[in-house]
């Protein structure tokens, strides 16, 4: 027993492991989410102008091709949706099924990089 308060080394270090991780997963879950709060407000935003002003979908898509702040704006947003979504998955699956460990962490990251690939592939197609 050479663990802090009497648990083992090993079990002490898996335990720790877990609350770094859980901690990790809380922080990026909260950062994430207030980054889309600020990305889905400039959307909108940017919806709300091109329909008051009868903008068509070939001006808005012209508009991206004139800079690259929008591509740079839709990659953050893709990027945010990338680790926000898939942690929230994540807890729903462990609520509801049980599903965690080492299995959820894999379904996790395969969620994030499906959303990201899907997501960047988009932003690539739109801007070039």
């Amino acid at each position: 027993m050479s663990g802090a308060e009497g648990v083992p080394a090993p079990l002490g270090d898996a335990v720790a492991r877990a609350v770094r991780s859980a901690a990790w997963r809380f922080v990026l879950q909260r950062a994430s989410a207030a980054l889309l709060a600020v990305c889905v407000v400039v959307h909108l935003t940017t919806i709300i102008y091109a329909v008051r002003h009868g903008l068509s979908a070939g001006a808005i898509v012209a508009r991206m091709h004139a800079s690259a702040l929008w591509p740079a704006f839709y990659t953050i947003f893709v990027i945010a949706i990338a680790i926000h979504a898939p942690i929230g998955l994540r807890a729903i699956a462990d609520e509801w099924i049980g599903l965690r460990g080492r299995i959820a962490d894999v379904i996790l990251v395969l969620i994030a990089l499906l959303l990201l690939a899907g997501g960047l592939y988009a932003v690539h197609t739109l801007a070039a």
